[in-house]
């Protein structure tokens, strides 16, 4: 029997041209292994494709559920956040997927993992990490890094070589975007954002929303409630936590919500821009912070949301299967336990605005805040605390003040 390598399988032309690649210079049996992150329709019709293109078994795992719970809400959690701006879409997803490919390989015996990442990306880290980590023996081909066997260098080879295979395929060598999509985001790469001084054409790219000019004049209240950072009701309604992110899709897309253009610091070295689209994502976030600063006490928020960006980096770098990301976890889990409680809030023209909060663990306290003299704070007690508070800045002073007199 020929051995077996598990093919990371979009559909896409990339990983389609693959398949008879392997075949012709590894002899292996491919087995196409295609994860369901929420790709929608993407996914339609592979079967026929893989198999048409030469694969002996198609895979189709749905990890939807696992995404979102093990991937996503533990960097909701954190409030992890790279560079300011990119929420991990991709970045998250990456792991979730290398274990998948991991469980396919070992039960089919597999000697190899291929993937069709570039040379340039971060995602070839975010695989190899992955597969490393879980499967140390097992061998990983990354063909676009095989300059000497891989001699394809665009769609319009892809789509030959198909052809000289005898693969016929309803590719076209189209300019489109390069994109990436699941439940919780959909970027895009290419065409006019290679030039950062480009406007992006948000009419031809957008695929999950509108731009805050096209959405809707009049804004719309969503209610949410939490339980232990882990969001439970949206609408008043009770749902999983994937539910609930494809419902917040649609109202943050409706309303111009999540669109992000950045230059990011990719983990080869190299600055890459991209548009994000993140709505359910970004008010999903949004909704936890606005929770979270009811409860936390001050010195564990400051101290969380160092973590929360270390958190962001960690991921963002494929590192998840790590000592490093489940203690930060566990920190994250630990601040957590009392998040619970309802937020309201208004969706406007790419707006999220506050309307209210409530939490049984809400540490604010109307006393203590009001401009009136409550019984927990006498304001006496300032003046004592500003002396000591600011003792080392009036020592400092002094210092200077003797040693001018000296001069």
């Amino acid at each position: 029997m020929k051995e077996k390598v598990v093919l990371a399988y979009s559909g896409g032309l990339d990983t389609t041209a693959i398949i008879p690649w392997l075949k012709e210079n590894f002899d292996y049996d491919v087995v196409c292994c295609c994860i369901d992150v929420g790709q929608g329709n993407e996914l339609d019709g592979l079967d026929e494709r893989a198999k048409l293109s030469g694969a002996s078994k198609l895979y189709i795992e749905n990890i939807v559920d696992e995404f979102c719970d093990d991937f996503v809400m533990p960097c909701v959690k954190a409030g992890a956040v790279y560079e300011h701006k990119y929420l991990l879409g991709t970045s998250m997803a990456r792991p979730a997927i290398a274990k998948k490919l991991v469980e396919i390989a070992r039960k089919e015996n597999a000697v190899a993992i291929c993937h069709g990442a570039t040379g340039k990306g971060n995602d070839q880290i975010r695989f190899e990490l992955g597969i490393k980590a879980l499967a140390p023996d097992i061998k990983i081909i990354a063909p676009w890094r095989m300059t000497d066997v891989w001699t394809m260098q665009s769609r319009e080879d892809e789509i030959a070589y198909c052809e000289q295979h005898g693969i016929h395929l309803p590719f076209a060598a189209d300019s489109s975007y390069s994109r990436d999509r699941n439940l919780w985001h959909i970027s895009h790469e290419g065409l006019e954002l290679e030039d950062p001084a480009n406007e992006p054409n948000y009419d031809h790219m957008l695929v999950l929303g509108v731009t805050p000019e096209k959405a809707p004049d009049q804004g719309e209240y969503v209610t949410m409630t939490f339980e232990s950072g882990i969001p439970k009701t949206l609408n008043g309604r009770e749902m999983k936590v994937s539910e609930i992110i494809k419902e917040l899709n649609a109202l943050g897309g409706k309303h111009g919500i999540g669109i992000v253009d950045i230059v990011e610091n990719r983990v080869v070295g190299m600055k890459s821009r991209g548009v994000y689209e993140t709505p359910g994502g970004t008010i999903l976030m949004a909704a936890h912070e606005q929770l979270e600063e009811l409860i936390l006490d001050r010195d564990t928020l400051e101290t969380k949301k160092k973590l929360g960006s270390q958190f962001a980096q960690v991921v963002y770098e494929g590192k998840w299967f790590t000592p490093l990301r489940e203690a930060i976890q566990a920190f994250v889990d630990v601040t957590q336990k009392d998040v619970t409680g309802e937020v309201k809030f208004k969706l406007y023209k790419g707006n999220i605005i506050k309307a209210g909060t409530t939490s049984p663990y809400s540490l604010y306290n109307e006393s203590l805040a009001s401009f009136t003299t409550g019984d927990l704070y006498d304001h006496h007690d300032a003046s004592g605390f500003i002396t000591l508070f600011g003792l080392p800045l009036k020592v400092r002073a002094m210092k200077k003040a003797e040693l001018e007199n000296k001069k």
